[in-house]
């Protein structure tokens, strides 16, 4: 460290922050010249999307201390991050009792910023259920040689199979190179059950389309294919959050988006640090619209029609 400490550049009011960042030029995206403190003030200008996705959520990140181009690693465990304005909590794992952060606020993310997380990603359950997920996710991985369009054609088919089964479900880029269908759940039922309904949805799929989808990890059979990846539905499992940066080029957001807006002029990498705040701005109704307030669950029969 080179003893260059700056106080929280964003506060509206120029007030000291209890977040301080270290070496905030440091470059953390240099083909684009993002530093530092252009990520923290991303972040901070975009609080209110990307809070009530965080809080009071089970965090894990990507560090990429000195930029995306060098070295960076995941982190599951980050007490030694432990401050004022990032919370550790402890869950029990089977390796025992390991320590998450939960980021309450903006200045929460500040703290993981001034780390050097270059993404944030979610547990699929808030600290008060655990047990019991909120949300199910379907990560639409392509194979290198897929066309997006048929990215496009997977995505509208699983909200229609989960539409048919009594589901709303939303849409969001990964900033990398698929998608992510989410499914909002009122915190009733457990992590086995999301998982077995999750994977038997999947199934359903590439059983009508083998020669396009696959739900299996196996590298060797997903070529030319979309792996429709069930295992975000797993206790522990984490998903990119809505709004976070990723480790790639060019600083690439998460983003949620309509339905409308799926189209083959958009590429899930379409969105990054540099024209996320415009959009947001601009934006006259929020693309996920109702994604918490909805209350649905995965009931009997749902479980019954999925052949679960």
């Amino acid at each position: 460290m080179s003893g260059n400490v700056e106080k929280n550049p964003t506060d509206p009011e120029g007030n000291p922050s209890s977040v301080a960042l270290s070496n905030p030029n440091r470059m953390f995206y240099p083909e684009i010249g993002v530093t530092k403190r252009a990520l923290a003030e991303y972040y901070t200008e975009i609080a209110g999307w990307i809070m009530p996705h965080l809080a009071n959520r089970p965090l894990t990140v990507v560090r990429c201390p000195e930029g995306w181009k060098k070295e960076c690693f995941f982190q599951k465990h980050l007490r030694d991050a432990a401050s004022e304005v990032l919370r550790s909590i402890p869950i029990m794992e089977k390796s025992g009792l390991q320590y998450y952060s939960v980021a309450d606020n903006i200045e929460g993310v500040i703290e993981l910023v001034q780390i050097g997380a270059l993404e944030i990603h979610v547990w699929g359950s808030r600290e008060d259920k655990l047990e019991q997920p909120d949300m199910m996710i379907f990560d639409l991985d392509p194979a290198p040689e897929v066309e997006w369009a048929s990215i496009i054609k997977a995505a509208r088919l699983m909200r229609e199979r989960l539409s048919d089964l009594g589901l709303a479900a939303f849409v969001k880029t990964t900033g990398g190179k698929g998608l992510h269908i989410v499914a909002p759940l009122t915190p009733k039922t457990g992590w086995e059950t999301v998982k077995s309904f999750s994977r038997a949805v999947s199934e359903s799929i590439v059983r009508e389309a083998p020669g396009e989808y696959i739900c299996t990890m196996s590298k060797e059979k997903r070529k030319g294919k979309i792996f429709i990846d069930y295992l975000r539905n797993v206790r522990g499992a984490t998903s990119i959050a809505p709004y976070s940066t990723r480790s790639r080029h060019g600083a690439p957001i998460s983003m949620p988006i309509a339905w409308d807006e799926l189209t083959v002029e958009l590429k899930s990498d379409s969105f990054n640090i540099l024209n996320s705040r415009r959009r947001l701005a601009g934006l006259q109704e929020d693309p996920w619209a109702g994604y918490f307030s909805i209350r649905q669950e995965i009931t009997q029969e749902m479980k019954k029609e999925a052949g679960i």
